[in-house]
């Protein structure tokens, strides 16, 4: 099992901490709107100011995702987009970048399908550096959880607001590279209203635990960005940016500011994150 502290996720973080702020972490669907123009996205991602990519894996049946990221999954999905493009797309990523960790996002069922055991195997060879799964509860870590974590994987965990302390305790057991907290409950896409419950949620859980604790949800401005990343360690933005994708379509294909208007985008919510501490 690789040290926690070696991780390119962990380094990250460090670097952030170290220039007092915290760190941007943006979500995308891979294979949205399709994959040339997915690709185009991702690999721009951190030159518009991304610290993290998290990459969402297309499902059919998303329960915990909104509108916006149902409708991305669905694109991709038409598209032609598979588990196995997506982790094409990282190696690809990998070729021109090898500093921003990448964090795969998604659900179970396409994972098991494709076989638990090659799936650990090729996201590592191909430069994934961590997994979040959504429906995977800690009673089931012995299926993926500890898999990944001994190939050198970091496995992140969802904590939310109903999460309490017995809970919480149970949640962190295995958690590597840092801790999700979910702003609200109920699904991705929802407006953010109450930042100050947000920071109170983050002491809570950084008294259990020195992993760093990053909020995504509700997140859709430069002003949302700031005044979480005042809180936090990390800022998750994922449905503003697909929802950004969606906008810049013509009869549901990529116009030509698609690219360009995810990554102004990007570079406008980064600028909040980075005045967050300020």
């Amino acid at each position: 099992m690789a040290n926690d502290s070696d991780s390119r996720i962990a380094r990250k973080f460090a670097d952030c901490a170290r220039a007092d702020r915290p760190a941007f972490i943006t979500f995308i669907t891979a294979g949205d709107p399709d994959p040339e123009t997915g690709q185009q996205i991702f690999e721009g991602l951190p030159a518009a100011g991304a610290d993290l990519i998290e990459l969402g894996m297309p499902f059919s049946d998303p329960m915990a995702d909104g509108v916006a990221i149902q409708m991305a999954g669905q694109r991709a999905l038409a598209n032609g987009q598979t588990l196995h493009r997506t982790l094409d797309m990282v190696k690809k990523f990998r070729e021109k970048d090898q500093e921003t960790p990448v964090i795969l996002m998604g659900y179970y069922n396409p994972i098991f399908i494709y076989g638990t055991e090659k799936f650990l195997s090729e996201a590592k060879k191909a430069g994934v550096d961590g997994l979040i799964i959504v429906d995977l509860p800690p009673e089931e870590d012995e299926e993926l959880c500890i898999p990944a974590l001994e190939k050198g994987l970091n496995f992140i965990r969802l904590t939310t607001p109903t999460t309490d302390e017995k809970r919480l305790g149970q949640v962190l057991v295995n958690t590597s590279g840092f801790v999700y907290y979910v702003s609200m409950t109920g699904v991705t896409g929802a407006d953010l209203s109450n930042h100050e419950a947000v920071g109170q949620a983050v002491a809570r859980i950084k008294a259990h635990t020195d992993l760093p604790v990053a909020v995504g949800f509700g997140i859709k401005t430069a002003r949302d960005a700031r005044l979480i990343g005042h809180h936090a360690d990390g800022v998750v933005v994922g449905s503003a940016l697909v929802e950004a994708i969606a906008g810049s379509l013509n009869d549901g294909k990529a116009g030509p500011d698609t690219v360009s208007a995810i990554h102004d985008l990007a570079r406008s919510l980064a600028g909040g994150v980075h005045d967050s501490r300020k």
